[in-house]
């Protein structure tokens, strides 16, 4: 890659940085590596040349897209323009067809590769105290987003059964592995809401790979099968779930280790159709697995010790499991990712990718706010981390010497006040007092609905 191309990756790269209050030196200041997207963007599939939405542009703008309130094309391409007025270049147009352009060309493997890069890199970092017993802890779970009603979106994540053509709009699953410490996303698959391999336990074996010794993988029931468990274990990594609801808990048996506290053996399972005899007999004929009943409720777990991990701190860290319910409502009602825009399969796919990456760079701003107040990450508002940075992005992006420094410095002693109202016993009812407009349900595809009207004012004015 030639000199001049390199020095305006990094002039770029510092850019997204300091929108991200990322500066030279620190713990939490090197999210985004200069040397490391020189790398990423020497493997782009195809040669790229430098235009006024260049990839890495590209991708700046389309995270401060989804970051936006607006999310409009529109509003990118005037920001686009100021910048280039700013920077005494020749002006854009407020044609939206170039930057449209330029995100369809934008490789999917781009911010996939720097999305995950982050998250695994915030993870490792994150210091002792803020870990369960030192050791990682990773959440998965699944949740669904919709997406508009095209051919392309449809053949890919067709939508629900129940609903007939042209009525419904097609819905993807994503899985997804999140650290309990940072809030970062570490690993993420999509897929169908039907078809084989499109469920939950299929999209976790997925992501097995991402886990490293020692980590402690948290999931809820559905995920508490002897695959998942040995896969997890084969790799050094302990589970705590909560007993799969076919699977039957009997105290009297094994061997006891306290009041509703036992070790037993789980028996391999039949050999599935797919998997060959030779592959089959690989596995043990046994897991040993330790189950404890607390707070009413039966958990699972290859942390079989009673003295190092008592039953209350087994329960205590189940209870940690409700923070990804609370990361995935962030992704899709904070940064409304729960209906995307895109209308092809690629650029959904591209849509998803983006967001995952804001999400990080967010998580990744408020870990190193939460560093330097000495508090955790998660006693933070990321909806108010997210405001602060938009307030401050033009000036971040523009700003240089020490006056940048002195924005970062305010900026994340800002965000560091953002706390989070500790209200442990506070219900809401899942009801809406806003009576929504007595519309009638759509029956038709729209485009008969709208043949229907014109039908009918046709006939209005037939003498």
């Amino acid at each position: 890659m030639k000199n001049t191309k390199v020095a305006r990756i990094r002039q770029k790269v510092a850019m997204l940085k300091q929108q991200f209050i990322q500066s030279d030196s620190g713990l939490f200041d090197q999210a985004l590596d200069e040397h490391e997207i020189e790398a990423v963007m020497q493997k782009l599939d195809e040669p790229y040349r430098e235009r006024i939405y260049s990839p890495l542009d590209t991708l700046r703008l389309f995270v401060g897209q989804v970051l936006s309130a607006d999310r409009a094309c529109q509003d990118v391409v005037g920001r686009r323009l100021s910048e280039r007025v700013a920077q005494g270049q020749t002006p854009s147009a407020l044609n939206t067809s170039a930057y449209c352009e330029a995100r369809q060309r934008l490789p999917t493997s781009l911010p996939v590769t720097l999305s995950l890069l982050i998250g695994a890199r915030l993870e490792a970092l994150t210091p002792t105290a803020w870990r369960w017993h030192g050791r990682c802890v990773k959440l998965f779970d699944g949740t669904t987003v919709t997406m508009p009603d095209t051919p392309s979106n449809q053949e890919t994540y067709p939508q629900s059964r129940e609903q007939q053509p042209g009525l419904g709009f097609p819905i993807a699953r994503i899985g997804a592995l999140i650290g309990l410490s940072s809030g970062a996303m570490l690993g993420y698959q999509v897929s169908a809401c039907k078809g084989k391999g499109t469920g939950e336990q299929s999209l976790l074996a997925n992501l097995l790979d991402q886990l490293n010794n020692e980590d402690v993988l948290l999931a809820d029931a559905l995920l508490a099968t002897w695959w998942i468990i040995h896969g997890a274990t084969s790799r050094g990594v302990d589970i705590v779930m909560s007993q799969h609801g076919v699977r039957i808990t009997d105290f009297a048996q094994g061997e006891r280790l306290g009041k509703q506290d036992h070790l037993v053996q789980w028996p391999r399972p039949l050999k599935p159709k797919a998997m060959s005899a030779e592959e089959y007999a690989t596995y043990p004929e046994f897991i040993t697995m330790r189950e404890v009943k607390v707070d009413g409720r039966i958990l699972v777990t290859t942390l079989l010790d009673p003295l190092q991990v008592p039953v209350q701190s087994l329960g205590a860290l189940y209870k940690m499991r409700w923070n990804i319910e609370v990361d995935f409502r962030t992704i899709k009602a904070t940064l409304e990712m729960d209906v995307l825009r895109c209308k092809s399969q690629p650029m959904v796919d591209k849509e998803i990718a983006v967001y995952i990456l804001a999400y990080n760079l967010v998580r990744w701003a408020m870990a190193k706010a939460a560093l330097l107040a000495d508090i955790l990450p998660r006693t933070l508002s990321f909806a108010g981390a997210k405001r602060l940075l938009g307030s401050f992005a033009d000036q971040l992006r523009r700003t240089t010497g020490d006056q940048v420094r002195t924005l970062i410095a305010t900026v994340t002693a800002c965000m560091a006040t953002l706390r989070l109202q500790q209200r442990p016993d506070r219900i809401e009812p899942r009801a809406k007092k806003r009576r929504p407009k007595k519309l009638p349900l759509l029956t038709v595809p729209r485009q008969v609905a709208r043949d229907l009207i014109l039908a009918r004012r046709a006939l209005i004015r037939v003498p």
